[in-house]
Parts: C-alpha cells; sequence; structure tokens
C-alpha cells in the first residue's frame, strides 16, 4: 500500500503540472477555438524567467548572457510571481501581433496555427541564442524543502518538492474556477466563448478579454514552468515542447475547451504516467523502451476518442439551425 500511495502522490504532483499547462491551451480555445502553440515556449521563458530573478548564474558557452546573472536575486516564492507576471505580458504580446492581425482580416484557422508554431520556434530559438541550449539545476524552493528533501504520508516517502508543486497547483486551480465562476470577469468569457460576436453587441470589450485571457494564460503556464522546473530542472529552450504534445492529449481527454475536463483530463495522465513509470508495463517498454511512461498518455487519449469522442467531461456540439 506505501508503494500505490508514494505513486498516487507523485501521479498528483505531475499531474498537477500538466492540467495547469492545459488549462492555458483550454481557455484560449474556448474562445477562439484555436490551439496556441505558442504556449509551451512561454511556459519554457517563465521557468527560465524565475530561475534568472533568483540571481542564479546562466549556462556556460560563448552567448549572450552565458555565466552571467542579476546583481540581486530574489527568493523563489517573489521571483516565480514576478516571472509569471512577465510571461503574461510576452503572451500578451503574442496575441497582440501573431492573433489578433489575423482575427481582423477574418483569416484561416491553419493560418493562426503557423502563426502560433512561428511564434514558437522564434521564442525557443532567442532563449538559446541568449543563455545556450545547457540545463540548469533544479530551483529551491523554500528552506524546509532543503531541510525536508523527503517526507514519509502513510508509510510512503514522497519528495517535499513534488507535495508542494501540487499544493501550488490546487491554489492556482481554485482561483481560476472562483475567477471563471465567481466574477464578472468569468461571466464575461463564458459569454464570449459561447458568442463572440453577440458579446461585442452586448457592450462587451471581446478584445479586452481575449488579451485578458492571454495575459492570464501566461501567468499559469508560467507558474507551471517554475514548478516544473523546481522539482526536475531547466532542460532547455525546447522544454515546454515535450510537454506541450501531452498538454495538447490533457485537453483532447478532458474535452476540448471544458476547464474541469483539463484538470481531470491532468491528473488521470499523470496517475498514469506514474504507475506505468513505476511498474513498467512490457507492451510500453517494448513499443518506446527508454520512456515508455509517455505513451500512456496518447494510449489513453485513443481509448477514450473510440468510446467518448467528446472527451471525459465534453460535450456534444449543439448543432445550430
Amino acid at each position: 500500500m506505501s508503494t500505490v500511495l508514494q505513486n498516487v502522490l507523485n501521479g498528483l504532483s505531475i499531474g498537477s503540472v500538466y492540467a495547469l499547462f492545459a488549462l492555458g491551451y483550454t481557455l484560449i480555445f474556448s474562445i477562439l477555438r484555436i490551439i496556441n502553440f505558442a504556449h509551451g515556449a512561454v511556459f519554457t521563458a517563465g521557468a527560465y524567467f524565475t530561475y534568472a530573478l533568483m540571481g542564479k548564474r546562466m549556462g556556460g558557452g560563448s552567448y549572450v548572457f552565458s555565466n552571467k546573472a542579476l546583481p540581486f536575486g530574489l527568493p523563489f516564492w517573489l521571483a516565480m510571481i514576478v516571472g509569471a507576471l512577465l510571461a503574461g505580458l510576452l503572451n500578451i504580446a503574442i496575441e497582440r501581433f501573431a492573433f489578433r492581425p489575423l482575427r481582423k482580416r477574418g483569416s484561416d484557422t491553419l493560418l493562426t496555427l503557423v502563426s502560433s508554431l512561428g511564434i514558437s520556434i522564434m521564442i525557443s530559438n532567442l532563449i538559446q541564442n541568449l543563455v545556450g541550449a545547457d540545463p540548469l539545476e533544479s530551483q529551491d524552493p523554500i528552506g524546509w524543502v532543503r531541510r525536508s528533501p523527503s517526507v514519509t504520508v502513510f508509510g510512503a516517502t514522497v519528495q517535499s518538492v513534488r507535495i508542494l508543486i501540487f499544493l501550488v497547483a490546487v491554489v492556482v486551480m481554485v482561483g481560476l474556477w472562483y475567477l471563471l465562476n465567481r466574477t464578472m470577469t468569468g461571466k464575461a468569457l463564458k459569454a464570449v466563448s459561447e458568442d463572440a460576436t453577440t458579446s461585442n453587441l452586448l457592450g462587451i470589450s471581446t478584445d479586452r478579454l481575449i488579451m485578458f485571457t492571454f495575459g492570464l494564460c501566461g501567468f499559469v503556464a508560467a507558474i507551471a514552468g517554475s514548478m516544473f522546473s523546481a522539482n526536475f530542472g531547466v532542460s532547455g529552450p525546447y522544454m515546454g515542447s515535450q510537454l506541450g504534445l501531452i498538454g495538447l492529449s490533457v485537453i483532447i481527454l478532458g474535452g476540448l475547451g471544458d476547464v474541469p475536463g483539463a484538470v481531470l483530463g491532468g491528473f488521470v495522465v499523470g496517475l498514469a504516467e506514474a504507475f506505468v513509470g513505476a511498474y513498467r508495463v512490457p507492451v510500453l517498454s517494448w513499443i518506446w523502451p527508454q520512456s515508455s511512461k509517455y505513451v500512456i498518455s496518447f494510449l489513453l487519449l485513443f481509448v477514450v476518442l473510440m468510446f467518448r469522442p467528446q472527451g471525459l467531461l465534453g460535450r456534444s456540439p449543439i448543432q445550430k439551425v
């Protein structure tokens, strides 16, 4: 039982990161009906912002900021919040220059996808040219994580940082739930997601709400990136690319455009990865020997779509006549 509990706690930890990451996909899709492929780059940028604001030295090489550090160092919590704000501003800039011009011209959705993909590649390459591609060490969130690297919960030994990741993710998700369900801004966002044209006629500024949504999604993505790197380190400028594919499977698994579905899908995938990684299912190991746990998210996606094409919590599209 202790082993099972340990896998459950590990799965909830990584699943909470997947859920936070997928929420950004979901919120933008629910309003614009597009997938923002630049979301993974913003996730990565948020991790780098936090790392730099903590006053840590960047990697070696002959890049612009190699072996350099800021003259000050912020505590992890403050660095994470400031870094998330910077990532939110970055995402707002992406919306302003990569999405809004195409939306105003009524361009095809495929062009918007290509635009977001191009922005993602540009940001990742910019990060690489500035600081290099070398992995950076994991961050030290707070003192008690350093003093107690692991804790025992009902006989299961779990890394303290993973518990911290789960708790932070829960706080962020509860805050998002309150924003979407208990505020006028949340009600306006739901109205725009249902019918942007009618909402605009009723006096709702769709452009401002879309800009706000991009800023919010960038903020949440950066929080997810900071918490992910606190455990695993910053693996490089393309860190968000692999997570972007998993996040895409998560939102389809939970239901496109469904916020609770994104949270459920993230936890389901996280738990599945934890148990597959612990027990190494023979069939998956044969298909992908090195990292069979990453296959499970896509296998789950295929199985769910065969029996429930709209996802776990998604609704069948309403036919308007």
